[in-house]
């Protein structure tokens, strides 16, 4: 218990700082992005995500990331304007603390709906299913590839299975808080992304302390494949409009 409650102390210590210069709170300025509460309850995946991780996550991590974007751009009107996905496309033009922050509120709010509370979870569709098998060969090879990506990454950053604009999937990973939608992110390694699963140490380090891997492998466990069913069939057909 001991050294749970220290690596939850520096877990917590490690959330991103406060902007330079960013004193005034955060409701008393316009604040067009916000932290929406998680989905379901705190403890609604356990054992493979523990409650105090998630409550930490969210609550301290994610809240920092919008907190700290929403003062990035608290004094840049035409920013304020922009939704997150437009946001994304252009970050190069925007500076690190719009790519930081920007990233961390998407990459973070994507992430909470990718999972769900047993007997909400689903499985993959026929039309996704057939679609990992072409690219991939097959659905376990598909989650080797993705694990491969999370546990290749090095320090922090993503795993991602994206639709590329041709419509195939490609299982690629980014540094830090960059997601595959950014201008930033090398062409080929561009998409919409479907699914994606968070390895900073935030995520996962209170149950998993070094084991990257475990925490991958357990965490098909708790996907909600209704939720990535849905963003395939919405991916697809732009793609199709392309």
């Amino acid at each position: 218990m001991i050294l749970r409650a220290a690596l939850s102390a520096l877990l917590l210590a490690a959330a991103p700082a406060a902007l330079p210069g960013s004193a005034t709170p955060v409701a008393a300025q316009a604040a067009p992005f916000v932290l929406d509460p998680l989905p379901y309850a705190e403890t609604a995946l356990e054992p493979v995500i523990d409650a105090e991780t998630m409550r930490l996550h969210h609550g301290a991590h994610h809240r920092a990331y919008v907190d700290n974007l929403n003062r990035a751009i608290s004094e840049n009107p035409a920013l304020q304007q922009l939704s997150l996905d437009a946001m994304m496309a252009e970050v190069s033009k925007h500076g690190k603390a719009v790519r930081d922050n920007g990233g961390g509120h998407w990459n973070h709010r994507f992430f909470w709906k990718l999972m769900a509370p047993e007997g909400q979870r689903g499985a993959p569709s026929p039309a996704l299913d057939r679609a990992i098998v072409r690219d991939f060969g097959s659905m376990e090879k598909m989650k080797q590839a993705f694990e491969a990506a999370g546990r290749g990454q090095f320090g922090s950053g993503w795993a991602w299975l994206i639709v590329r604009p041709d419509g195939r999937l490609k299982v690629t990973a980014t540094p830090n808080q960059d997601n595959p939608l950014m201008d930033v992110v090398p062409e080929a390694e561009r998409g919409t992304p479907i699914l994606g699963n968070d390895v900073w140490e935030h995520a996962y380090y209170l149950s998993y302390r070094n084991r990257r891997g475990e925490y991958l492998s357990r965490w098909w466990e708790v996907v909600n494949w209704g939720r990535v069913n849905a963003l395939y069939a919405e991916a697809v057909a732009q793609a199709r409009t392309r």
